[in-house]
């Protein structure tokens, strides 16, 4: 048989290995010396950090060839799996509407589409539907779209709403009239998708970021249709924090926070008074972090002042100082107070006790109640409740075997409804899996919480292929929840693991503190231990043990292998956050400067030494290193796709034999990978065929 010419070209480009032996792209050394405290570190990947070079873009896009080619053997099962995670989505999912001004609004899918159409009906459901905006028209002719920040101005006349077509999270701001809809008549480039109405005003204010570092520093009025310039109303001047803009529950009144890790600050406006003076509500401390709402002529402050776990205060005073606070909830010891919801008779709190989260009714007249949750391990979250005279509080849960569920729940009966759980195609049955909540002994003798899910039919105590997931930084705590994609994992005999390990929040305010700045170790050996645990007690096959983590959990993917190589048979490391001494040095890279509280700044030599003692890219080194898929976003404001890339090469120079080393570079998308419904299915296929093409191999093997 002849093959065209065009054809066979076609086949050498596409597969590198018929033209040529398969081989890793081998990046240019060009050394690059850092000294500090008597330190020199030389860095011979550097010159990675330009997006503009040809040359680095030339090498992401061979390791992405390579890797594609690497790949190449699991590429159907690659095909498979991502047909089988569309299939189970909804093709016309549509959320739970809630009530404001007369209106219900809801966002809701079309088969085959990847982003959400915004809407609302004036009155009942029974009403004409509004189209507020189609995300799909507008994302026409753009490989990522992203829409944040939708807000509707008092008078239900004017939508505000951010798109970000880059990956980068620079915003513009559009605007649309609904009555006539027309867009326009002007935009606000380059800013956040942080946006609120004042009332009774057709007054929009914004935040602004530094071009340079993307810090958010700056609050801007603007006036719609006004042609006027718009008005920089507050500028955050400490580099190490950030600001937003809020309005509370009573929208009574507009808030400006300022934040940091350790300390917070609020200024406070009359909601209908947009050209007044800003107040400080209680001024900075630092170490003092709060938050606030307003409500029924009272303001609810959440704050750790004395209280570790944070307690809850009250002020109805005009001066809101802390010397007109009335304590409501104190702190405890054993309880995490994490958030709050305001109603007229009600307060509705949200706890960790146990490594669990809890939702807590106080009514205004009565004893304190808690919700009953069914599942051994879970997540449960307060949803939208616009409204504060009403009875009924809409909250979210969901489990590792229970689909993300919404009810209304009568706070004056206790009665509830289920008003939507997400529809999972294909035939998924619930009773088919079962879930564990588990407790490890970390080699300190510390207690870790282990929250696992597995096909109760595919189960073989010691024989399963094992994937544990961790976070454990910035106090986030890592939820028990549902992902039909994961079903994909678990139908071939997968268990997926969580390890809440310390540096989230799980088990109180000293989990965090226990897992930062020269605590940090905690994490990475908490994880290897949770791992460690998962063999030694029969849930997984010792030689199937597979690690997971994005961000800084790809941070602690990159330390765990680096301490205890041989634990892991595979490892998927998105969008990790390992270059950390470099990055902690530059107050130029986006986030560095109020970084500093979390992981400690390395211009002080204890923390320089400490930072350097298990930074993933200053450690690599000749070790057994297990398999490894790294994900990069070219355009990610949050770990710049230079730190993936660099580690990446850094690790070629230290081969493992027998090993897989890949780079995949998002080239179209920053920190969150691909932005479509449909399309982020595809990224999830690739590192699930990784982890399972590497057990398959595992299994089969002598």
């Amino acid at each position: 048989m002849t093959i065209p010419v065009l054809t066979l070209l076609a086949l050498l480009l596409a597969t590198p290995s018929l033209a040529e032996p398969l081989s890793a792209p081998d990046a240019a050394q060009r050394p690059h010396a850092m000294t500090i405290h008597g330190d020199t570190r030389v860095d011979p990947y550097y010159w990675m950090r330009d997006r503009e070079d040809p040359e680095v873009i030339r090498y992401l896009e061979q390791e992405n060839a390579y890797t594609k080619a690497v790949m190449a053997p699991t590429a159907p099962l690659e095909d498979t799996i991502f047909d089988e995670m569309v299939a189970r989505l909804d093709p016309s999912a549509e959320s739970v509407p809630y009530e404001l001004d007369g209106y219900w609004y809801y966002s809701r899918y079309e088969e085959g589409l990847d982003y959400p159409i915004y809407a609302r009906r004036k009155g009942n459901m029974d009403a004409d539907e509004e189209v507020i905006v189609d995300a799909n028209r507008l994302a026409e002719g753009h490989t990522f779209f992203s829409l944040r920040g939708l807000t509707i101005s008092s008078d239900n006349q004017l939508a505000a709403f951010a798109v970000d077509t880059v990956g980068r999270r620079n915003y513009t701001v559009w605007f649309k009239d609904l009555k006539s809809g027309a867009m326009g008549p002007s935009t606000i480039e380059d800013v956040t998708a942080n946006l609120v109405w004042a009332e009774g005003s057709r007054v929009l204010f914004y935040t602004d970021k530094d071009p340079e570092t993307l810090r958010a520093h700056q609050i801007w009025r603007h006036e719609f249709d006004k042609g006027t310039d718009d008005v920089l109303v507050y500028e955050e001047l400490d580099e190490t924090f950030s600001c937003g803009v809020s309005k509370t529950k009573s929208r009574e009144f507009l808030t400006i926070g300022s934040y940091q890790t350790l300390t917070s600050e609020f200024r406070i406006l009359p909601a209908d008074q947009p050209m007044g003076s800003w107040q400080v509500f209680e001024a900075r401390e630092r170490g003092h972090e709060y938050a606030i709402d307003h409500a029924s002529d009272r303001w609810v402050i959440w704050t750790n002042w004395d209280a570790s776990n944070f307690r809850l205060m009250e002020t109805g005073s005009a001066d809101t100082g802390r010397a007109s606070w009335q304590e409501l909830i104190p702190h405890r010891p054993d309880t995490l107070l994490s958030g709050f919801a305001l109603f007229q008779d009600y307060l509705v709190v949200t706890e960790r006790r146990n490594g669990l989260p809890h939702i807590v009714v106080m009514p205004s007249e009565g004893k304190p109640y808690n919700l009953e949750f069914p599942d051994p391990t879970y997540s449960a979250w307060i949803a939208t409740n616009p409204e504060v005279a009403t009875t009924t509080l809409r909250y979210g849960y969901s489990s590792m075997t229970t689909p993300s569920s919404t009810f209304d729940f009568n706070m004056a009966d206790r009665t509830q409804v289920l008003k939507k759980r997400t529809r999972v195609l294909g035939g998924f049955d619930p009773s088919d899996y079962e879930s564990q909540y588990l407790w490890a002994s970390a080699r300190d003798g510390t207690q870790v919480p282990i929250s696992l899910v597995y096909r109760k039919d595919k189960l073989q105590r010691g024989k399963n292929p094992l994937l544990l997931y961790a976070y454990g930084s910035y106090g986030s705590s890592s939820w028990a929840s549902f992902s039909s994609s994961r079903l994909s994992l678990l139908d071939r005999g997968f268990i997926w693991a969580i390890a809440h390990v310390r540096g989230g929040q799980e088990l109180g305010r000293q989990w965090y503190e226990d897992g930062k700045l020269l605590n940090k170790k905690n994490t990475f050996t908490d994880y290897i231990d949770a791992a460690e645990y998962l063999k030694a007690s029969s849930w997984a096959d010792p030689d199937r043990v597979y690690g997971y983590g994005g961000s800084a959990g790809g941070l602690l993917m990159g330390a765990a292998i680096n301490m205890a190589p041989e634990v892991f048979h595979g490892v998927v490391a998105a969008v990790p956050f390992v270059d950390v001494v470099t990055t902690m040095l530059d107050a130029s890279i986006p986030l560095t400067t109020f970084e500093w509280d979390e992981w400690g700044n390395p211009e002080d030599k204890t923390y320089y030494d400490y930072l350097l003692s298990y930074s993933p890219y200053d450690q690599v080194g000749p070790r057994p290193y297990p398999h490894l898929l790294v994900t990069a976003g070219l355009h990610d404001s949050q770990v710049q796709y230079w730190e993936p890339a660099k580690w990446v090469a850094k690790l070629r120079d230290v081969p493992t034999p027998g090993r897989k080393l890949l780079l995949h570079t998002n080239m179209e998308a920053g920190h969150g990978g691909a932005s479509g419904r449909l399309t982020r299915q595809r990224e999830a296929a690739r590192n699930f065929a990784f982890f399972i093409g590497l057990a398959n191999e595992a299994k089969d093997s002598p």
